[in-house]
């Protein structure tokens, strides 16, 4: 590890310790405050959640922001030429180092020699070279996927939307957690004879025209957990409202914003699972050692206005676990 926590104290002191140890219920110990770092990739719900989730879960193991540990935190606001220098700042005054959202964990591990690095909200971490595996990530991080159960959503459109002979797929096609999903999307969709049309974007500003275009020509659009998507789903929201055409996606958030359902990972939950790991390492763990992990916590969540406004019955999904 780059930094060591560890300080020689006096029989004394360590007497002193023990006792506020007592006295506070807190987790203090004979080492230095640990100064932890977060980098936030861009602002919207699932990964504000998993912040969040993340603080949360240190707190109930018993690290304080402020009390008994420090965290700092920045967000890029999906800006790809803020990415390297803020990792670099992060990676310098931190002892360990929160990515969240692919373009983030992999911005931190390219800044960093030793510093730990955790990463959430990243879909695939094998495949963005995260990890080697997932049981054996044998390099500086590890962390926790958002992998949506792809096969699971493409049962639910066919339940829901039982006349879907087109689907239209939407992605950013710089965000590999996206492509990973679409591939599998993909081939499950053709597997159900539903016909597919995809259509990649770059940035935010191709969502309004590239939804229309899609619209016109299929019967349901399917979106990934896609970063740049989320963060301006209410332009699909109301394009879906406009067309008739639903839109079906892979996170809760999503679905607040106005997509009919999703069925997804509950994003401060995974926050929290992170924040098991991020502890391990603080307490001395190698992260290398410390097998990286899929969601534990995943929900079906449904648009009850949306689907009265495209007159969708989603009753038949209603008690999906």
């Amino acid at each position: 590890m780059k930094k060591s926590w560890k300080t020689v104290v006096t029989l004394g002191a360590t007497a002193l310790l023990l006792a506020a140890c007592s006295q506070s219920g807190d987790k203090t110990s004979s080492k230095e405050t640990p100064k932890v770092g977060i980098l936030q990739y861009v602002e919207h719900e699932s990964l504000t959640a998993a912040r969040k989730g993340f603080e949360k879960g240190l707190a109930d193991e018993g690290y304080k922001d402020g009390k008994n540990i420090k965290i700092s935190y920045e967000n890029a606001q999906g800006d790809q030429a803020n990415l390297q220098s803020i990792s670099e700042k992060l990676v310098s005054d931190n002892d360990l180092v929160l990515g969240i959202a692919t373009p983030a964990a992999q911005s931190l591990v390219t800044a960093s020699s030793d510093t730990p690095i955790l990463f959430t909200a990243v879909t695939d971490p094998v495949s963005a070279k995260l990890v080697k595996s997932m049981k054996n990530p044998s390099g500086i991080s590890t962390g926790t996927s958002d992998m949506s159960p792809v096969e699971e959503q493409v049962k639910l459109v066919k339940k829901v939307l039982t006349d879907a002979k087109k689907v239209g797929i939407m992605y950013t096609t710089s965000e590999r957690n996206s492509e990973v999903q679409v591939a599998e999307a993909e081939k499950l969709f053709k597997k159900a004879n539903i016909k597919v049309v995809k259509k990649g974007i770059s940035s935010t500003n191709d969502v309004q025209d590239t939804a229309k275009s899609l619209m016109k020509d299929v019967d349901v659009v399917f979106v990934p957990t896609d970063n740049t998507i989320a963060s301006a789903i209410t332009l699909l929201s109301d394009l879906s409202k406009e067309t008739k055409v639903p839109v079906v996606g892979g996170s809760a958030d999503m679905v607040e914003g106005g997509v009919l359902f999703s069925y997804g990972p509950d994003y401060e939950k995974l926050g929290e699972q992170t924040a098991k790991l991020a502890v391990k390492v603080i307490e001395g763990k190698d992260v290398s050692k410390i097998s990286a992990e899929y969601p534990d916590a995943l929900n079906v969540s449904v648009n009850d206005d949306m689907a009265k406004t495209l007159d969708i019955d989603v009753s038949s999904i209603k008690k999906e676990k």
